[in-house]
């Protein structure tokens, strides 16, 4: 059990940043539906951990639950929908880092929540036909962080192409303007939400793809926000550093006469009695003097 768990921290720590934000979403997944099924076998009151971790659109609740703005992206509860985010992660997570970093790929995956979040929340409190709904519904899922990586990548390089079962090559570029529109046909579904969040996604995605190409890079103050909370949380060190003073020019000479005494010594010694004679102390200072 134990290697098992540290073969996973090794893939963890070694694996890239794809791998990391699946890691994430896949144990926060396994986290929930472990413990509804601990409560219904022990018949504890339900007490659902969605409740703590999914974004609100009701804003009053979002207020009381700031800390969902980010927890929403990580979280999944059917098994196809964390499947299909997953994949789309993982395989345009992979195309993202031919042309970028990994530092860009998990600031965008947040802004890009972000964004999905923020055209959640205000479509809902906003738009007339949402706003009977929004004091109960709540979002959830990485589609509106992978939309931004995809819609990214696609406007960046408007020329790549992909492959695709039974349909052949296509630009990606069509197939992320497809998504964006049945995203937008489907906005008054039963998954409004979360058809609204991956807009909101897409142009964020686009909005990096056209900064990048001026030269600006808006991932940078998110991530450094994420370098500051990560070292907050590091035990400071209680090591002290000690700096060595450098000799003076008298005192690297005095020295190095002294070990040329020492050696001229120990040669005299070696001439009269051979090398037998010289003791472990002496041997070793002729062979370091001979390096």
């Amino acid at each position: 059990m134990d290697d098992i768990f540290t073969n996973i921290k090794q893939s963890f720590r070694n694996g890239g940043i794809p791998l990391q934000l699946i890691y994430i979403n896949v144990g926060v997944f396994l986290i929930i539906r472990m413990f509804g099924v601990i409560c219904l076998l022990f018949n504890i009151p339900h007490i659902s951990l969605l409740d703590f971790i999914e974004l609100p659109s009701s804003i009053p609740d979002l207020l009381r639950k700031p800390w969902t703005l980010i927890t929403y992206m990580f979280t999944h509860y059917d098994f196809f929908h964390i499947l299909f985010n997953m994949l789309w992660l993982y395989w345009f997570g992979k195309i993202f880092l031919q042309f970028f970093n990994a530092r860009q790929l998990g600031g965008l995956y947040i802004l890009g929540g972000l964004a999905g979040a923020l055209f959640f929340v205000l479509s809902y409190n906003m738009l007339p036909y949402f706003q009977s709904a929004a004091p109960y519904s709540a979002l959830i899922g990485a589609s509106a962080s992978v939309m931004a990586i995809v819609f990214a990548i696609s406007f960046y390089r408007k020329d790549l192409e992909i492959q695709l079962l039974l349909i052949g090559r296509i630009k990606l570029i069509y197939l992320a303007l497809a998504t964006l529109i049945i995203d937008f046909l489907a906005i008054t579904s039963s998954n409004a939400g979360g058809h609204i969040a991956h807009i909101g996604g897409a142009l964020l995605g686009i909005l990096f793809a056209a900064q990048i190409k001026k030269g600006k890079d808006f991932t940078n103050p998110i991530n450094k926000a994420v370098d500051w909370f990560v070292n907050l949380r590091k035990p400071k060190s209680k090591m002290r550093v000690t700096y060595k003073r450098s000799e003076t020019d008298y005192e690297y000479n005095e020295r190095k006469h002294k070990q040329n005494e020492e050696i001229d010594q120990i040669l005299e010694k070696l001439k009269r009695s051979g090398y037998q004679s010289l003791s472990s102390e002496e041997k070793k200072k002729l062979f370091d003097a001979s390096k």
